[in-house]
Order: structure tokens, then C-alpha cells, then sequence
């Protein structure tokens, strides 16, 4: 996690401190189900929290120097779990002899993993619902704002700048489906001992731990939680970086000094270039393309960690820990810039409506072919008419409407006024409505 691109709140939850705090709340619940059914002596779960608290205490007061701790037994024992018991049995005195009874390291690992995932699915969610705002708010802003609708990064035909923006809106909406999804197949709990069989611990223990932390439970463990609910994650994530980056691009491509139809805010005293005074650039569109690279790098070793070794290896382990907190908090940031660039994008209508204008009318060639068949020449030869005005059109020699009219094949069809007629920009627009309701409703 670079610090540049981590906003704090999602970085809080992969602080060791957080996961301790999630490993004993694990344990302390797995206790109090264990009293309940007998396992161990009620007045032991009793002590078990009295002396957690105390533990936690100690780490929010000094959380550096408590992980040390941690980490320096763990020196000596190899073994991340033993390590962190080991320090709280410090603090829980006798009673920490019924700690962890029955259960297994990955009990532990997976079910605070399953935490911190939906903890940082919770945040996400909140980013995208802020995104949805901006870009409904300048979609509505800019509904009507003519623009010319590029294919091939060539100009097309006529569209508005608030349907670009419905929809990336679109997008972000099946984003935000596809990451609720995420976070109910991630929020799984297993406490089902080795080999997941629950031989040394009761299911209901299972059920008492999950219910406490929000999750469900996971219907068969092998003592791991199944990799492929974290692959569909990692998966969904990569979708929404994806997405981040195909409106980045389009706003990068709209900078552009030979498009300049729009362009991230540029603020006072900010400076485009160590050596030319004059340059504004797309550097937080930029930075956002490259972030969502990193985001998506996350899939590839999340979708291999599904293939684990019989019941369980650890060979997922260290890719996880670098790629949960790497992309969560990566995809983070990235939202809540792409939202800031969102509120506070210049639109130039004029340029755009200049843009549109640029060819003389050739944005209209699919609509005087199509009146042309309907006339009753052939689409062939309407296609071929119609291209041949249009070429010469492109290269500048006249304005499309100008040769058309000029044109004895398409003037036996079509007469002087239904020719104009073709060349309303209106006729491009008129379902523009019916677009914002199916959007937003």
C-alpha cells in the first residue's frame, strides 16, 4: 500500500492491529458457544473477554509497540497464530488454556479474512454510490449538450454529452450490483477444525461465530474457505477498475487539444509541466488508468489460489496478503478520484457543438442512404452515392448537403426540401428521454 493512493479509512482495515482485534473476537465468541454447550467452564469465557479487552486496550494505546510483540514471539514460533495467542494468553492469565479449543489456524485466518473483505466491500460500496451521484448529476446537467458520437475515435453520428455519461452511470450501476454480490458470497465463516470436520469442535460453534460477525456459514470448509468466493471478489473488483479506466480514457481522449471538448478541472497555481508553462494535461484520469492496472492484477493469482492442495496448502496465503489490501485500497482511491474529476469536469458545449459541425454535415450520411431506400433506389447504389458526395465532403471541398444536392442520382429521389430536411439534428436526439428513463428511471 503506497501511502500517495491510500485514503485512511480502508488502510485501517488491514493494519495488523484490526486483524488482532478481529482474531480475538473470533476466539472470545468461539469461547462463549463452547461455555453455552459445555466445553469449558462459563466463568473461563468470563476471563477469556475480561482479559481480550484488556489486550485490545493495550493495542489501541500502543499499537506499534504491541504488534512488535506479536512479531517477536512469531520469530521464535514460525507460526502467525500461535504468536498472537501466545501474547494474548499474557493478558487472559490461566483461563487462556481454553483458547482456541478444538479449532484450527485457518478457523481463525479465513473467517477475519471474510471480515476485513466485507469491511472493505462496505467502503467500496459507499465510493460507487458517491460516483453514481456525480454522474447523475452531470448527466442530467448536460442531457441536451450536442456532441458527436465517435466510432473508431471517428466521428459517427450526432448523440449528447449526457448520454455518454448515463452511461458510464449504467456501468456503475451493474458495478455496484456485481460488488454487493461480491461481498455476500466473500462473508463466510468456517470454524469446523481440521480437515473441516468439526471433530474437536461443535458446528454450533460455527453457526454462535458467524452469527456474532455477520456472516454466514460456510456449508464445507476443508478446513479452508473456498478460494473461488474469492476469486468471484478479486473478480468484481477488476470489472469496476476496468470501468474506472473507460471513463478515465474517454475524458483523457476529450482533452485532447485537437478534441478539447472537456477537461479535468485545472486549480490555481497547479502547474502541467516542468518545462512548458502552457500545458494542462489529464494526469488524474492518467493516474487512474494506471491504478486500474494494478487493481486488475489482482485476478490472476486470486483465480490460481482456488487449486489448493487436498483439504488445504498455504500456497494462497502470501498472494493474499498482498493483493487484498493492494487492491481494496487501490480501487479505493481511484473511486473517490474519479468522483472529484466527475464533479468538477469542464465541459466545453461550444466545442463540441463545433466538433459536430466540423464536417460539413457528414454525420447525416446514414440518414440521407436510408431516405434513399426508402425512395426506391437500391442500397447499393444509394451506399455508393451517398459515399462518393461524402468523400468529397471529407476532403473539403464542399458541405455534404451542398453536393448532395448537387448530385443527379440522389436529386431524382429526393427533392431540395426533404434533402434539408435529413440534415436535422433533432432527429438524433429525440429518444433521449426514453434513454434517461431506462437509466435512471
Amino acid at each position: 500500500m503506497l501511502p500517495r493512493y491510500t485514503r485512511p479509512q480502508m488502510a485501517a482495515i488491514w493494519a495488523p492491529e484490526n486483524r488482532f482485534r478481529i482474531w480475538f473476537e473470533i476466539e472470545a465468541h468461539a469461547c462463549d458457544a463452547m461455555a453455552e454447550l459445555g466445553i469449558i467452564p462459563k466463568d473461563a469465557a468470563k476471563a477469556i473477554w475480561e482479559g481480550g479487552k484488556k489486550a485490545m486496550a493495550a493495542l489501541k494505546d500502543d499499537p506499534k509497540g504491541n504488534v512488535e510483540k506479536v512479531d517477536t514471539i512469531e520469530r521464535v514460533t514460525k507460526h502467525d497464530v500461535i504468536a498472537f495467542l501466545t501474547w494474548l494468553g499474557e493478558f487472559i492469565g490461566p483461563s487462556s488454556r481454553f483458547v482456541h479449543q478444538g479449532m484450527t489456524s485457518s478457523d481463525v485466518l479465513d473467517t477475519s479474512f471474510s471480515v476485513q473483505l466485507t469491511e472493505a466491500a462496505d467502503i467500496l460500496i459507499g465510493d460507487v454510490d458517491r460516483l453514481l451521484a456525480a454522474l447523475k448529476k452531470r448527466a442530467l446537467q448536460h442531457k441536451d449538450t450536442l456532441t458527436i458520437g465517435r466510432s473508431h475515435g471517428i466521428h459517427a453520428e450526432p448523440t449528447t454529452f449526457g448520454v455518454k455519461l448515463a452511461g458510464h452511470y449504467a456501468a456503475f450501476t451493474r458495478n455496484r450490483a456485481r460488488l454487493v454480490a461480491a461481498r455476500v458470497e466473500i462473508a463466510t465463516c468456517a470454524i469446523s477444525g481440521p480437515v473441516g470436520t468439526f471433530a474437536n469442535v461443535d458446528p454450533r460453534v460455527e453457526e454462535h461465530v458467524a452469527k456474532k460477525l455477520g456472516l454466514s456459514v460456510e456449508p464445507v470448509s476443508t478446513q479452508v474457505i473456498p478460494r473461488d468466493r474469492h476469486a468471484a471478489f478479486f473478480a468484481a473488483l477488476a470489472v469496476i477498475a476496468s470501468s474506472v479506466e473507460n471513463l478515465a480514457t474517454e475524458i483523457r481522449h476529450l482533452q485532447r487539444t485537437e478534441v478539447r471538448e472537456a477537461e479535468e478541472f485545472f486549480s490555481e497555481g497547479q502547474k502541467g509541466s516542468s518545462s512548458m508553462p502552457h500545458k494542462r494535461n489529464p494526469v488524474l484520469t492518467e493516474n487512474l488508468t494506471g491504478l486500474a492496472r494494478v487493481v486488475r492484477s489482482a485476478v490472476i493469482p486470486a483465480l490460481e489460489n482456488v487449486t489448493l492442495w487436498h483439504e488445504r496448502d498455504i500456497s494462497h496465503s502470501s498472494a493474499e496478503r498482498y493483493i487484498a489490501p493492494d487492491a481494496t485500497v487501490t480501487l479505493d482511491f481511484a473511486l473517490n478520484r474519479l468522483t472529484s474529476v466527475v464533479d468538477q469536469l469542464v465541459v466545453y458545449g461550444d466545442r463540441m457543438k463545433g466538433n459536430l459541425d466540423s464536417l460539413g454535415g457528414l454525420v447525416f450520411s446514414q440518414r440521407v442512404m436510408l431516405a434513399l431506400t426508402q425512395k426506391g433506389m437500391s442500397r447499393d447504389d444509394s451506399y455508393a452515392a451517398v459515399q462518393r458526395n461524402a468523400m468529397e465532403a471529407w476532403r473539403g471541398n464542399a458541405s455534404f448537403l451542398a453536393l448532395c444536392r448537387a448530385d443527379t442520382d440522389i436529386r431524382q429521389f429526393l427533392s431540395d426540401d426533404e434533402l434539408v430536411a435529413l440534415f436535422d439534428m433533432g432527429y438524433h436526439t429525440k429518444h433521449v428521454d426514453t434513454i434517461f428513463k431506462r437509466v435512471f428511471g
